[in-house]
């Protein structure tokens, strides 16, 4: 600020090399679809991709993870691809009543409204959602960017991760590598657990890669700043019933012991279900873009 000015007049921040699509139709829904294609000529095979749920949450912070991680490859084995983040026409980081629906495995039920007087909330959208992102959302980024069909991750948070499962337990081809961070397992009674046990049983052609995570407080034990409150106990009757912990290491076990898998599982320490967002998606991206196995 100058000497005798009031106010200073700033310009929008832009996210490099990254682009927005407003996709679908207004009968059906639109969907906002952030597109990041790092710059220089891709691989011969072309861009490792990375899909992301939550978008307008996601797309910022993974951006940001990728550039300073592939800028130094030898330090991180992380190298540049494309980051698609699928969220919705707004600017806020959610949108409730629509990921709702998009995010959680069918047959889905209906609860009562957010707020009052708002719409009911519905739940059950995941095969849909599914659909187009193995559909439209694949075809606009191949129009974009030339992309490695062998190394397309599916990446989600909390009900995204739920979803991650879900696409990765359906028998999906799309992807070969599945990041569930605090995924919502114990969702409408364990919704999820017919169709683990079908992929469990079903024979595999290609190698697949998951990676599960969870917070350290999401299990028995609240974050320290979240006891003696007045949400205290609301807080651990539900955490008694998700059990995000304890649910996402007993799968990662489960899945470890099948054929043709490499499963990963992190705690992360001292990470709650909503703070351990930016290392969830730091691990994202190193499993999406790694150069070297590990």
């Amino acid at each position: 600020m100058t000497a005798g000015s009031s106010a200073i007049e700033g310009l929008p921040a832009i996210l490099p090399q990254t682009r927005t699509f407003d996709i679908g139709t207004t009968e059906t829904g639109l969907w906002r679809l952030f597109v990041h294609v790092p710059p220089g000529e891709p691989p011969a095979a072309g861009w490792p991709l990375l899909v992301m749920t939550d978008g307008n949450a996601m797309i910022a912070t993974a951006i940001d993870a990728l550039r300073a991680q592939a800028s130094y490859p030898k330090g991180t084995n992380v190298e540049p691809g494309v980051i698609a983040a699928i969220g919705y026409p707004t600017d806020e980081a959610y949108d409730p009543l629509r990921r709702s629906f998009d995010l959680s495995p069918p047959p889905g039920r209906t609860y009562p409204p957010f707020v009052e007087g708002g719409p009911p909330v519905l739940t059950g959208g995941a095969r849909p959602f599914l659909d187009r992102i193995e559909g439209e959302v694949l075809a606009v980024l191949d129009s974009l960017a030339p992309i490695d069909p062998a190394r397309r991750t599916l990446f989600g948070h909390s009900f995204g991760g739920l979803f991650a499962l879900y696409a990765l337990f359906s028998g999906s081809t799309s992807f070969s590598r599945y990041v569930a961070a605090s995924p919502t397992i114990y969702w409408e009674d364990g919704v999820l657990a017919e169709s683990e046990a079908r992929f469990a049983a079903r024979d595999r052609d290609a190698d697949v890669v998951i990676h599960l995570s969870a917070g350290e407080y999401e299990g028995a034990t609240l974050a320290p700043f979240q006891y003696g409150r007045e949400d205290t106990q609301k807080r651990l009757d539900h955490a008694s019933q998700a059990r995000t912990l304890e649910f996402s290491r007993e799968m990662a076990a489960r899945l470890s012991a099948l054929p043709r898998t490499r499963v990963l599982y992190e705690t992360y320490a001292g990470e709650t279900h909503m703070t351990m967002l930016p290392v969830a998606v730091s691990r994202a991206i190193r499993t999406a873009f790694e150069i070297h196995p590990v």
